[in-house]
C-alpha cells in the first residue's frame, strides 16, 4: 500500500513523479519502444489544486479528473496555468455535459451517442474541437462503463461527423487481475480495436490503457497513454 503523503508534499510528489516516469521508461525499453511515445496522465481526482501545482512545477502538464464539479473548481483555481491539459476520464451524466464541454481539453469516457451529441452541441464556439476517446468495455463486465466492442465502429462514425469533436482513439479499464497474461490479453484486444479505427481515421493516435497495477502489460501491448494516480499523489482522500 502506498503511504500517505508527508507534509512536504511537493518533494514527495516530485519524487513519485520521477519514479513514474522511470517506470514507463523501463517498460518501454524492455519492449523496444520509445519512452516518449507513452504519455503519463497524472490522475488527480480527489486531490487539491496544490498537489496538481506541485506536479506542474516539475514540468508535468497532463492531468486526469473524474468528478465534474470538483474538477471545474480546480480548473478555475489554476486558470492562470493555461498550458495544463485537462482530461475527463470518469462516467459522464447528461446533466454534466455542458460543464465538461466547456472546461476540458479531452474526454476519454464517451460510450454512447447521446453523450457525444451533447458534448458536441455544448462545446463553446471559441474553443478548439474537444478531443475525445471512446471508452470500450473490453472485458465485457456488466458493472463497467464503456461501449460494447461490436458497437465501436458505429459510435466512431457518429463522432467523426460531430464538427466540435475530434476522435483521437480509445480507452479502457479492463477487469482487475494479477495475471500478466490476462492483462496483456485484454490490452491486445483493445489494441486491435485501436488499429481498426486508425486504419479508417488517420487522426487517431491515442490508446489510453494501463494504470498503476498494469503499466508494464499496457506498454507491452502498445499503450500510448497510461493513467497513474495513487503512485503519484498518494491514497485517495
Amino acid at each position: 500500500m502506498t503511504p500517505q503523503l508527508t507534509d512536504n508534499y511537493m518533494v514527495t510528489i516530485a519524487e513519485r513523479l520521477k519514479s513514474a516516469y522511470a517506470r514507463i521508461a523501463l517498460a518501454a525499453k524492455k519492449h523496444h519502444r520509445n519512452e516518449h511515445d507513452v504519455c503519463l496522465l497524472a490522475v488527480s481526482k480527489t486531490k487539491p489544486a496544490d498537489f496538481i501545482l506541485a506536479a506542474y512545477q516539475q514540468g508535468h502538464r497532463e492531468f486526469g479528473e473524474s468528478y465534474v464539479q470538483e474538477a471545474v473548481d480546480k480548473i478555475t483555481q489554476l486558470a492562470n496555468y493555461s498550458d495544463i491539459v485537462w482530461h475527463f476520464i470518469g462516467p459522464i451524466q447528461s446533466n454534466k455535459t455542458a460543464l465538461v464541454a466547456s472546461h476540458f481539453d479531452w474526454v476519454q469516457s464517451i460510450e454512447r451517442e447521446k453523450i457525444a451529441q451533447r458534448l458536441n452541441d455544448q462545446r463553446p464556439a471559441d474553443k478548439a474541437p474537444l478531443k475525445v476517446l471512446i471508452q470500450v468495455n473490453i472485458s465485457l463486465e456488466d458493472s463497467k462503463s464503456g461501449c460494447h466492442p461490436d458497437k465501436l465502429a458505429s459510435l466512431a462514425e457518429f463522432i467523426h461527423h460531430c464538427p466540435h469533436l475530434e476522435l483521437r482513439g480509445v480507452m479502457a479499464i479492463p477487469a482487475k487481475t494479477d495475471d500478466p497474461q490476462q492483462q496483456i490479453q485484454y490490452f491486445e484486444q483493445l489494441r486491435a480495436c485501436f488499429d481498426r479505427l486508425k486504419a479508417q481515421y488517420p487522426q487517431i493516435d491515442t490508446l489510453s490503457m494501463g494504470m498503476s497495477g498494469d503499466v508494464e502489460a499496457a506498454i507491452a501491448a502498445g499503450s500510448t497513454m497510461v493513467r497513474i494516480g495513487t503512485d503519484i499523489f498518494g491514497q485517495r482522500s
